[in-house]
């Protein structure tokens, strides 16, 4: 068995070799490159990265090993993808814009929400008995107000489909004492948001890579982990080029930091839910959503993946391995 750790970043997509759009050409991403053997995160790079033949598991596989994913995030359905689908597609298994009628963002609509509460990777993984966490510090308040209501206006940010995952499955505990013990990571990786938006100015200030070993050190002790990181479609949603290279840049170091202290038996799978930073002249786009594996079975795993709705069953099968 595989300890896993998933990396939901928001609003990430894989889009075209062009310097004027797209951040990802520019920006300074050291860590990306070298799981990329000098490739950019771009479409193009991703073609032929994904077999679509048939491997035995353990056939080619080596550890450490890592592919970059372009994942379906329009899964038959027309329009363009939406956070609130996308999240719960790929937290759930199911084709949630399709079982929904629609994409449907930004937030994962209330019929949807008794499904990811239910049915999320972090409730089946402790209901199959195993060990898991989600590694995100929420504010106490937000969770008073979602004791409220679990459907309502109470939720506010917690309708986004990691915290409630994480609502359902018991696991929203990390709060500001955590973020000051390290022992939880802030949404936006550093913890400048919480000391200087939220008054929390005892926090330590911590850097990309320190806040990836601190996630590491998370994963180390249990057997799935859930990290959330929203910047990157807050970012995608401004339009600003500048920025979303700063983004980029933070959260390259940031892997850098977790894959230095992560454990060998660790199976790393970064995801996102839709397009939108890789173009800055508009929002979310019909691009195929950034994924990446690293670790254990990594070529193996890399086969299966291809839309949002496998990357819960690629989870749970690597959870479950002998």
């Amino acid at each position: 068995m595989s300890r896993v750790l998933l990396v939901f970043v928001d609003g990430v997509g894989l889009g075209d070799d062009d310097a004027t759009i797209n951040p990802f050409v520019t920006a300074r991403l050291p860590v990306l490159e070298t799981l990329l053997d000098g490739a950019r995160p771009l479409r193009s790079a991703a073609r032929g990265q994904v077999s679509t033949d048939d491997q035995p598991e353990g056939d080619s596989a080596a550890d450490g090993s890592s592919r970059l994913l372009a994942l379906d995030a329009s899964l038959g359905v027309p329009g363009t993808p939406q956070s609130g689908t996308g999240q719960s597609s790929l937290l759930t298994g199911e084709n949630t814009a399709r079982r929904f009628g629609r994409h449907f963002g930004p937030w994962v609509p209330t019929a949807l929400r008794p499904l990811v509460r239910e049915r999320s990777i972090l409730r089946r993984a402790l209901d199959a008995g195993l060990r898991a966490a989600f590694a995100n510090a929420y504010p106490r308040a937000l969770l008073e107000r979602a004791q409220l209501s679990q459907n309502g206006r109470h939720l506010g940010p917690l309708r986004a489909g990691p915290p409630l995952a994480a609502l359902g499955a018991g696991l929203l505990t990390r709060h500001a004492e955590d973020l000051r013990r390290g022992n939880a990571v802030a949404s936006e990786i550093v913890n400048d948001g919480w000391r200087e938006r939220l008054g929390h100015v005892e926090l330590p200030v911590v850097t990309p890579a320190e806040a990836g070993h601190n996630l590491a050190a998370i994963a180390a002790h249990n057997d799935l982990t859930l990290f959330a990181h929203y910047t990157t479609d807050y970012v995608g949603h401004r339009g600003s080029f500048e920025e979303a290279v700063a983004v980029l840049e933070r959260f390259d170091a940031f892997l850098g930091g977790l894959l230095e202290r992560l454990p060998d038996d660790t199976l790393l799978l970064v995801a996102s839910d839709h397009g939108n930073i890789e173009d800055v002249r508009r929002e979310h786009t019909q691009n195929p959503a950034f994924g990446l594996v690293c670790g254990p079975n990594a070529e193996v795993r890399a086969r299966r993946l291809r839309s949002l709705v496998d990357v819960a069953a690629v989870v749970m099968d690597a959870l479950s391995a002998a």
